[in-house]
């Protein structure tokens, strides 16, 4: 009996073993069968939408659940391959190794080229799914298209993985240890970055999916921006989440002391997020007014372009920049394929169908609509600015011989004053009425935003003078824009002007989407005020200090106390210990570190940060010199932390509105009324 026991025990622990032993071909079978489901995906509910089919085009969600099971699987495998430290697998060998901390041994499966892009098709397969379980007041024939469209996508992508970049390859020699990832990117932020960067790039895939669908149903009106407002909201509070995250990144782990260096693949973060902002606006305009339908469904189309583009600089190799993950040209082609394939494909698709297109009602250039209309004007322009600052040195590169670089006093120059007007339309724009309204009506609901602005405007000028004028404009179209943005809330609970408890009970009413705009727009009010401050008023300490050395920065003394050598789990380094004092008063310390990782043979900087949520005080370490001392960074970054905070109330605006019950029901079918486009308009097929 016992030994019956002890033979299933070994029994089921040499299946166990068996098993541990195929998961990478398990999880590149899974990879393969998605690439089928997805490829069936793509063709038969498009099929039975022009058969008018009930039952092919039902087979869209199925397919998209189907390829969401089968990714995830795949991804799983991948995950337990890093996990377990499998270096037969090539992928596991080349990033990750034995003495790395169990937490970037999982963000390994992501910080490389073939994890990060089963982790954009993972991203992608579960919006589909998402359309398909929650998108049950769409009509069925425009839920299929959208999935038949999503699956398209998905095929693409999934053929890039298996034909360019297979994750799951094995070695004919196991290394017994791996080379180890990346140390800029053993950093618990690189948990949360890219998967919150990769839900925005491929969120706007569905408002692309959308506009397609559209253009081939023929039909576009305000139930379709009321779909797809919802999905184009999701990709930019995680986008928003994303950028923001990546500047805190940069700003503690790289040691210079800035948080944004117009740097290429920050740049192609950057243009989705301006692109997706309009489209965001524009699809109110037709959600609201039946207006800018053709506008809306062309920025549906370029925004997704935008993301692919971002995919394409990354892993092609044309630009350089610290955050790419792959320089293979076959890859670089394979992925501009895809994009011309799908930004060509919809602008033909757009240029045939929408020229018949009816607008929406008429309105005044002054009202909401053309407060929106602007909006949209300087936001894409902008675009376009950042799109020209990336990728000239390219065309330059390609047509000449001549190398060159475009840095920030490019953008200082031109972005930057296309921007701040966006921050006195964010301002106006909520306080207009829609079609129509007046100069006096508006200036009289401003009045005390305006005041408010007009503060820092004379303040920094008299204090400043000339050399200020423009840190004094942009801190009053940012204080203007932060004003406003709670004025209107003040308004519309009457407070002050009504008694205390109908304030209160106008707030309880109040949808939760007003909030979303108001903490929306704040937050990047605060995010230009910390901009502008920093940019003008921040102060930069750098020299050789040896231990017992002192020094100031930002008023205050600063001490090295020790240098001190420490063994992580997988580096060694060296500690400094910088006492901070105000009058002779201790009131910090920082460790700042210089790391050595000894696998990979590279060296990397711990900063030392502290911060009072007014003000950072920041430090990092270098090398030492032939005399015995560290190189020393020292910065003060006034108002630096409200660069963060007030992105990460954007996001959390955007959050708030996402969870508005409108948001979350949107328009039944029964609601859905296509009245602007015409009738000789047909679906293709038909």
């Amino acid at each position: 009996m016992y030994s019956r026991g002890y033979r299933c025990v070994d029994g089921a622990r040499t299946y166990w073993k068996v098993l541990s032993s195929m998961i990478a071909e398990i999880g590149h079978f899974a990879l393969l069968l998605s690439f089928f489901v997805c490829s069936a995906q793509s063709a038969i509910p498009l099929f039975g939408a022009h058969r008018n089919d009930e039952s092919l085009m039902r087979f869209a969600s199925f397919a998209a659940v189907t390829s969401l099971l089968l990714v995830a699987s795949s991804f799983a495998a991948l995950s337990w391959s890093f996990l377990q430290s499998d270096f037969s697998v090539r992928l596991v060998a080349a990033h990750s190794e034995i003495a790395k901390p169990t937490i970037y041994k999982l963000t390994g499966v992501w910080a490389n080229h073939e994890g990060s892009m089963l982790l954009w098709v993972l991203i992608l397969v579960l919006f589909a799914a998402a359309i398909a379980l929650f998108g049950g007041n769409l009509p069925l024939t425009l839920k299929s298209r959208v999935l038949a469209i999503q699956g398209m996508i998905a095929t693409a992508f999934i053929s890039f993985l298996i034909f360019t970049s297979n994750p799951f390859t094995r070695l004919d020699i196991v290394p017994e240890n791996g080379s180890g990832m990346n140390p800029i990117l053993q950093d618990p932020g690189l948990a949360i970055h890219p998967p919150c960067l990769y839900v925005g790039y491929v969120g706007f895939s569905v408002a692309f999916s959308f506009a397609v669908a559209a253009l081939i149903e023929g039909k576009v009106d305000a139930a379709w921006a009321r779909w797809v407002r919802p999905w184009v909201l999701a990709a930019w509070c995680f986008l928003t989440m994303g950028i923001t995250l990546g500047s805190f990144w940069a700003y503690y782990i790289l040691g210079w002391g800035g948080w944004w260096f117009w740097d290429p693949v920050e740049n192609v973060s950057f243009m989705p997020w301006l692109a997706g902002t309009a489209l965001l606006h524009s699809a109110l305009v037709v959600e609201r007014r039946h207006a800018l339908v053709t506008w809306t469904i062309l920025l549906s189309i370029l925004t997704f372009s935008l993301s692919l583009l971002g995919t394409f600089v990354v892993r092609s190799g044309v630009l350089t920049s610290v955050h790419a993950f792959a320089t293979d040209p076959a890859r670089g082609v394979f992925i501009l394929l895809i994009l011309l394939g799908a930004t060509g494909g919809a602008l033909a698709l757009y240029a045939w169908r929408m020229s018949a297109v009816r607008q929406g009602a008429p309105f005044a250039m002054f009202s909401r609509e053309g407060g929106l209309v602007i909006n949209n004007a300087l936001l894409v322009t902008a675009c376009g600015t950042v799109f020209i600052g990336t990728f000239y040195p390219l065309f330059i590169d390609l047509m000449t011989s001549d190398k060159i670089s475009v840095g920030p006093p490019f953008y200082n120059l031109t972005f930057v004053p296309l921007f701040l007007p966006v921050l006195m339309v964010m301002a106006v724009g909520p306080f207009l009425k829609w079609k129509r309204d007046s100069w006096r009506d508006v200036s009289l609901k401003l009045k005390v935003p305006l005041a408010i602005a007009g503060t820092p405007l004379v303040i920094v000028t008299a204090i400043g003078g000339l050399p200020h004028v423009l840190t004094a404009l942009a801190l009053a179209l940012a204080t203007w824009t932060v004003a406003s943005a709670f004025w209107l809330m003040i308004k519309r609970i009457k407070l002050g002007t009504a008694p205390l408890g109908t304030s209160l009970s106008l707030l309880r009413t109040t949808p939760r989407s007003f909030f979303g705009l108001v903490l929306g727009h704040a937050g990047l009010g605060f995010v230009v005020a910390a901009i502008a401050t920093v940019m003008t008023w921040q102060q930069e300490n750098i020299l050789a200090m040896s231990v017992g050395d002192t020094t100031k920065i930002g008023g205050y003394e600063v001490l090295l106390q020790s240098v001190d050598n420490v063994l992580g789990p997988n580096y060694e380094a060296e500690r400094g210990t910088f006492i901070f004092s105000d009058n002779s008063t201790v009131f910090a310390t920082m460790y700042p570190e210089r790391r050595f990782y000894t696998v990979q043979q590279k060296q990397t900087t711990s900063t030392g940060i502290r911060t009072n949520f007014i003000s950072n005080l920041y430090v990092a370490m270098g090398e030492q010199d032939s005399q015995g001392k560290w190189t020393v960074r020292l910065y003060y970054h006034p108002l630096a932390p409200w660069l963060w905070i007030g992105g990460f109330t954007m996001a959390l605006g955007g959050f708030i509105s996402l969870s508005d019950r409108r948001f979350r029901i949107g328009v039944s079918q029964r609601q859905a009324e296509f009245v602007s486009v015409p009738a000789n308009i047909v679906p293709l097929g038909a």
